[in-house]
């Protein structure tokens, strides 16, 4: 059974780093990686359907337009249990402050540490209670 990861930023170099690190995940069905390019594209995303079922979103906070703790709060106005992580090149205490009150799951550094995030992701896999 494939879940589904949104991954948000605004970077296009992005999208292909988590192509790269999540190759064998892909590849063995157990991810579908999406990607968009800002926070209005993520919020069409959620509006029209993720398929299949989507078990977390990855936004960048520092975005033009919608910055990501604008997206944060308007995914937890509509989909409330779904899990946010929070990723930034900026690790400062504000930001973290910010994004716990504002319901993230989990707040990332850049670079990711991909290990680290998909021991996370495994986490929140629905077999994992």
């Amino acid at each position: 059974m494939s879940l589904s990861i949104l991954i948000v930023d605004d970077e296009p170099d992005v999208a292909e780093l988590f192509r790269q690190r999540f190759r064998r995940e892909v590849r063995q069905g157990l991810y579908v990686l999406h990607f968009a390019g800002s926070g209005e594209e993520a919020l069409e995303r959620l509006d029209t359907g993720i398929r299949p079922e989507l078990i977390v979103i990855l936004s960048d906070i520092n975005m033009p337009g919608m910055d990501g703790l604008a997206l944060l709060r308007e995914i937890k106005e509509r989909r409330p249990g779904l899990p946010v992580m929070m990723v930034t090149a900026y690790g400062d205490d504000e930001r973290r402050r910010r994004a716990s009150e504002y319901g993230a799951a989990d707040f990332l550094s850049k670079p990711v540490d991909f290990d680290q995030l998909k021991s996370r992701l495994r986490d929140l896999l629905p077999s994992a209670g």
